[in-house]
């Protein structure tokens, strides 16, 4: 029998220990659909969430997404994330899932020419095409199952349209929190 929606995430946590939400808040009707990259040092850095049924689907991308369309970066699916995770930002303490540091370093919506993108479609058939709008990426990403099971693996991919820029590299000129300005590091600091 499949979970319900946010089981394996509340599972998952304490949360008389950690600040991340219990999720309850939703996307209010006309709010687009939303998409948050999230630096989190746990064991490695991992990335990206995209909103889809009420939930932020979400993968961990060690590399992060590039700006390169040539570059090809794996990426390997976690549990979903309440909506208000998206702004979550802060510290998991130790002994806690996914301890570490957590920032919000891109985020906006995902969405191109008023038409609503499937993901949830595309994550059951094994290939989500997305168009993001954020500060630091825009334009098309593709994210492509490449194996199924319990060590499912996918792909994240900077499409060729107008918005590509092979030459630029967010993830090392634009390190900082799109919520606080600050680094991992001023973060940690802050203990939010």
């Amino acid at each position: 029998m499949p979970l319900a929606p946010l089981e394996d995430y509340r599972r998952k946590r304490d949360f008389a220990r950690t600040s991340e939400p219990r999720g309850k808040a939703s996307r209010r009707r006309g709010d687009e659909p939303r998409f948050v990259v999230q630096k989190h040092a746990a064991r490695r850095l991992h990335y990206p969430r995209l909103e889809a049924a009420g939930v932020l689907k979400s993968w961990a991308v060690p590399k992060g997404p590039s700006t390169n369309p040539a570059e090809k970066v794996m990426a390997t699916p976690t549990e979903d994330h309440p909506l208000d995770y998206a702004d979550f930002e802060g510290v998991i303490p130790q002994g806690e899932y996914g301890a570490g540091l957590v920032m919000v370093w891109d985020g906006n919506q995902t969405e191109r020419d008023g038409a609503l993108i499937p993901v949830v479609e595309g994550v059951a058939a094994g290939h989500v095409s997305v168009w993001l709008e954020g500060e630091k990426l825009r334009g098309g990403y593709a994210l492509t199952r490449m194996r199924r099971g319990p060590k499912e693996a996918w792909l994240l991919v900077t499409e060729r349209d107008e918005a590509v820029d092979a030459r630029r590299n967010p993830r090392l000129s634009r390190p900082e929190s799109v919520i606080s300005g600050g680094s991992l590091e001023q973060v940690a600091r802050d203990g939010r």
